[in-house]
C-alpha cells in the first residue's frame, strides 16, 4: 500500500498518534511525555503526514542536523502498521535527503521496538546505545 506523503502542520494528531503509540515504551522504562518540549521541537521539523484515502494514517518528522537527516518520528496509526507504510515513510525522508543533497539517515529507537526489525532491514546499523535507545544510521548511496 503506497500512502500519499505530504506535509502537515496538524500538531494535534501527530502528538496524539506519537503519544498512542509510545506509552507503552514510555511506561515500561519510566519514561514520561513531556508536551512542552514536543510543542517546542515542532517548530524546528519538518513534518509530514501519511494519507490513505484521504485520511491520515501516519507521521514523519525530519530534522537536517549537519550532514546526516534525522528521522525523529515515525509513527503509523496501529491499524495501518505492518502494511508497508513505515518502508514507504523511509524511501521518502531518503530521497528527501538526497535532494537536499544530504547522504546519512540517523534516528533514535527504543531496543525494545520490534520496528528495529524495520530499520535493520532498510539498512540502518547501531551506532550506539544508551539509556535502552539505538542511535542509528544508513548511508544513503
Amino acid at each position: 500500500m503506497t500512502p500519499v506523503i505530504q506535509p502537515t502542520g496538524d500538531k494535534a494528531f501527530a502528538e496524539t498518534l506519537i503519544r498512542h503509540n509510545m506509552a507503552a515504551y514510555h511506561q515500561q522504562l519510566g519514561w514520561h511525555w513531556d508536551s512542552a518540549l514536543f510543542h517546542q521541537q515542532w517548530r524546528e521539523l519538518e513534518s509530514f503526514e501519511l494519507v490513505i484515502n484521504a485520511t491520515p494514517v501516519g507521521v514523519l518528522c525530519l530534522h537536517q542536523e549537519g550532514d546526516a537527516y534525522h528521522i525523529r518520528e515515525l509513527q503509523i496509526a496501529p491499524p495501518w502498521q505492518r502494511q508497508g507504510l513505515g518502508t514507504a515513510a523511509l524511501h521518502f525522508a531518503e530521497a528527501h535527503a538526497r535532494q537536499a543533497g544530504i547522504h546519512r539517515l540517523r534516528l533514535r529507537v527504543f531496543s525494545i521496538n520490534p520496528a528495529m526489525d524495520l530499520y535493520e532491514r532498510m539498512g540502518f546499523r547501531v551506532l550506539n546505545t544508551e539509556d535502552a535507545v539505538h542511535a542509528m544510521e544508513r548511508c544513503i548511496v
